[in-house]
């Protein structure tokens, strides 16, 4: 009789951290080959398939199974959805812009998974800058940074896409804004003194912004 391995509490969350990154990067890998391979339609509309299991992930791995964690999960991403359906309705904080049909179903002209992105990118900001400083102002600060670093490859897809689409070029305030209010929700973070998975946010971060760099470069 072959006898099963028996693993310890460490090595099942690390085993958990290796499969999640693998499938992490199975998807964006596979999406970025098929997009340039000219099957831009099928995989640019599974785009809110992808943003779901990036969600499933980051709870999964993360990981948010507290009261308080999952509670700042739901505060970050009400908030950005407020963030956004006020920017929709009004040009401000980020200028005059709509989202277009290909991230899924939309409350008040806003697709549910952007206020989900604004909230995983904040897990994942966070859980990066807690590896590398100690101040909560300078791991805010970063953590808002990092925002803008990723925002800038999408604002040159999300037009092509129909992800999203200012009435001209992005303008200077939707980078401020995202930095503010990325900064903004990176300090709530921390100040709930919040821990998570480093290589896990660290290559979900590193594979959206691989995802979009490349294909901003190529198309």
């Amino acid at each position: 009789m072959i006898e099963k391995p028996s693993y310890l509490p460490e090595q099942i969350l690390i085993l958990k951290e290796h499969y999640a990154i693998g499938i992490l990067w199975l998807f964006q890998v596979s999406a970025v080959v098929g997009i340039l391979f000219g099957f831009n339609d099928w995989f640019i509309e599974k785009t809110p398939l992808n943003l779901i299991l990036q969600v499933l992930l980051l709870v999964w791995v993360f990981p948010i199974k507290t009261a308080k964690s999952i509670l700042v999960l739901f505060v970050l991403f009400a908030l950005g959805m407020a963030a956004e359906i006020v920017g929709v309705a009004t040009g401000f904080p980020f200028g005059e812009y709509a989202y277009g049909s290909n991230l899924g179903i939309k409350f008040m002209e806003v697709p549910l998974l952007i206020g989900c992105n604004w909230a995983v990118l904040v897990f994942c900001g966070a859980a990066i800058a807690n590896r590398f400083f100690t101040s909560i102002w300078i791991k805010s600060l970063f953590g808002g940074a990092l925002m803008v670093l990723l925002d800038l490859p999408m604002e040159i897809l999300a037009p092509a896409f129909d992800f999203w689409e200012f009435t001209g070029p992005a303008p200077f305030e939707n980078y401020f804004s995202w930095f503010i209010l990325g900064a903004l929700m990176h300090f709530l973070f921390h100040s709930l003194k919040l821990k998570g998975n480093f290589a896990f946010s660290s290559n979900l971060y590193l594979a959206q912004f691989v995802f979009f760099t490349i294909l901003a470069l190529l198309l």
